[in-house]
């Protein structure tokens, strides 16, 4: 049986990537951003520093994402240490 040129050279074969649905919490001000981020390694906040998607308008360019099923502990999060946050929108990500 001939092997491809990946198996030939010793690589992984192609993987497909899936989206997957993610809670995208939106910022007014880069500045809320950046608080969530140093909030997140803190606190253990789920997610982790994305540019905007196309889906969402957002004024600062940086968004957080986290699986959508912690969409519910990352609202809590950003409610209970007080981050400011423009809005959390569900948006499938790779």
């Amino acid at each position: 049986m001939a092997q491809s040129s990946a198996e030939h050279e010793g690589m992984c074969p192609a993987v497909k990537r899936v989206k997957t649905a993610h809670a995208v919490a939106a910022f007014d001000t880069l500045s809320d951003a950046m608080a969530v981020e140093a909030a997140a390694k803190e606190y253990g906040i789920p997610g982790r520093m994305i540019p905007v998607p196309s889906e969402i308008n957002a004024g600062c360019g940086m968004s957080w994402a986290a699986p959508f099923d912690q969409r519910e502990e990352l609202e809590a999060s950003l409610q209970a240490h007080a981050l400011a946050y423009e809005g959390i929108y569900e948006v499938e990500l790779y």
